[in-house]
C-alpha cells in the first residue's frame, strides 16, 4: 500500500435548532473530497433518525457467519426486551463487495438488580457491547445509541451513502468519514465512525499513543477489537464526559492538553487545573497527527492536534454548523457561508443545540 499521509476525509453538518434533514447533504460534502479516501472504508453517523424508539438503545450488528448472529441474539435477549429485530435496510449495488449480515435491534435493558437510571443502564449497554465484540466470533455492534445510528462499510463514502439508503432518514447531527487506511487495515468493523453509546467519532491522522491509550482505557474495562486507532478516542470521551464527569471543554483538553511551555507560562490557577489534568490524564492524551469530529446527542465538536498537522475547517449558515477537512465540502452544502476559518492547533469547537431545543 502506497502511504499517503494526508489521507482520509472528514465532515459533519450540525443544525443547532434540531432540525431534521436527510442524508444527501452530508453525502455531498464527503463525495467532493472523493480523492482523500481509496474505496477501503466509508461511513456516515446521524442523530434523531429514530424518533419512534427515541428512548431505547439502538444496536446496529454485522455478522460474519450465522452462528455469530444465533450465540449474539442468545446472549442479546438473556440482558435486554427487544422491541424491534430486523435487517438494516440496503440496496444491491456493484460498487460494495461481499458485505457481512446487517441488523438492528431496539432494546431496553432488563436488569437483575432492579437498577433503572441512565447512568447504569449506559453501563449496561457498554458492556454488553464490549462482550459481544470480545467473545463472539464473528459478531461485532458498530453502534449502541439512543436516537441515533451509524453506517458504514467498505467502499468510498458516497457508495456507502447510497447502499445504505441514507436518503431515507432524516436526523439533526451528521457526519461522515472516507478513509484511507495507513496503519491499520480497511474492514467493515474498522471503518469510520467508530463508537460507542451516542458517542460517534471520524478521524483524519493517526493516534501514535494507541498503545498506552489502550491500556489505559483496558484498566476501565473497554474492550479495543476493532483494529484501528481511532477506537481510543470513543471510548476516551465516554470515559473522561460520560463516566468521570470532566467538562467538554477538559475533555478535549486532556486529550489535546497544552504544551508544558504553555502552561507554566499561564496564571496560578490556570496552570494547576492544567497541571493536573495533564498528571491525571496523562496516560489519555492523544499523540500524533489528528484531526477529529465528535458527535453525540445534542453536540458536535471539532478538535486538532497540538500542532496542526492534520487540516479542520468550520464553517457557519444560519442555523448550520458544518466542519469538514477541506474548504470545498462545507461550500458544497452552502456557497455562500456566514462565516469561515480553520480550527487552531489543539483547539476545540463545540457546536450544541440552541437553549429549548429538544430532539
Amino acid at each position: 500500500m502506497v502511504r499517503i499521509p494526508s489521507g482520509c476525509a472528514i465532515s459533519g453538518i450540525m443544525s443547532t435548532k434540531g432540525i431534521r434533514f436527510n442524508g444527501e447533504a452530508i453525502t455531498r460534502s464527503i463525495a467532493c473530497m472523493h480523492e482523500r479516501s481509496n474505496g477501503l472504508g466509508g461511513g456516515f453517523a446521524a442523530y434523531g433518525i429514530y424518533p419512534e424508539y427515541r428512548d431505547l438503545y439502538a444496536l446496529h450488528l454485522m455478522y460474519e457467519t450465522p452462528q455469530a448472529r444465533v450465540d449474539t441474539e442468545d446472549n442479546l435477549r438473556s440482558h435486554f426486551n427487544v422491541a424491534q429485530s430486523e435487517p438494516i435496510p440496503t440496496r444491491p449495488l456493484p460498487q460494495i463487495g461481499e458485505a457481512p449480515v446487517l441488523w438492528r435491534y431496539f432494546v431496553r435493558p432488563v436488569r437483575e438488580d432492579g437498577a433503572n437510571g441512565l447512568r447504569e443502564d449506559d453501563d449496561y449497554v457498554t458492556a454488553f457491547v464490549m462482550t459481544v465484540n470480545r467473545e463472539i466470533p464473528g459478531a461485532f455492534v458498530f453502534s449502541s445509541g439512543k436516537n441515533m445510528g451509524v453506517f458504514k462499510g467498505v467502499g468510498y463514502p458516497e457508495d456507502i451513502a447510497r447502499y445504505y439508503r441514507l436518503e431515507e432518514y432524516e436526523g439533526y447531527i451528521w457526519v461522515a468519514h472516507g478513509r484511507f487506511p495507513t496503519n491499520t487495515p480497511g474492514w467493515w468493523g474498522g471503518a469510520h465512525p467508530l463508537g460507542v453509546l451516542d458517542w460517534s467519532v471520524v478521524h483524519n491522522g493517526e493516534i501514535s499513543s494507541y498503545g498506552i491509550n489502550k491500556r489505559y482505557l483496558e484498566m476501565f474495562g473497554y474492550c479495543l477489537e476493532l483494529q484501528t486507532d481511532t477506537e481510543v478516542i470513543a471510548y476516551l470521551f465516554d470515559l473522561l464526559h460520560r463516566r468521570h464527569g470532566i467538562p467538554l471543554d477538559l475533555v478535549c483538553r486532556a486529550l489535546a492538553p497544552p504544551f508544558w511551555k504553555v502552561i507554566d507560562r499561564m496564571d496560578d490557577r490556570e496552570r494547576e487545573l492544567y497541571t493536573a489534568l495533564r498528571r491525571v490524564y496523562g496516560p489519555a492524551m492523544l499523540n500524533g497527527p489528528f484531526s477529529v469530529i465528535v458527535a453525540f446527542q445534542g453536540a458536535m465538536i471539532g478538535l486538532n492536534d497540538r500542532i496542526k498537522l492534520r487540516p479542520m475547517v468550520i464553517g457557519k449558515k444560519g442555523d448550520l454548523i458544518l466542519m469538514g477537512s477541506e474548504e470545498s465540502a462545507l461550500r458544497v452544502i452552502a456557497e455562500d457561508l456566514d462565516e469561515v476559518g480553520s480550527i487552531r492547533a489543539g483547539e476545540m469547537a463545540i457546536a450544541r443545540l440552541e437553549e429549548g431545543v429538544t430532539v
